[in-house]
């Protein structure tokens, strides 16, 4: 965590325009401060938000392209 977590002297060092980001789970204080995680710059949240809906679409299309080989119907 010393040599590859992200802190508030790190943050610094980071064009203004930077977001943070993280799929989570996170571990605070190990891989990234607290500071880091809750800032403006952050978008965690989103980023996990929008990961659960990507993953159940690409596991949607895997199961609808396992059917369609089948030769099964798509709902």
């Amino acid at each position: 965590s010393h040599f590859f977590g992200l802190n508030r002297d790190r943050l610094n060092l980071m064009k203004k325009s930077s977001i943070i980001m993280h799929p989570g789970p996170m571990n605070r204080g190990l891989e990234i401060t607290a500071e880091c995680a809750d800032s403006a710059r952050s978008v965690i949240v989103e980023q996990v938000a929008n990961g659960v809906s990507v993953r159940m679409a690409v596991l949607y299309l895997l199961l609808a392209g396992a059917q369609q080989e089948q030769g099964g119907l798509l709902a």
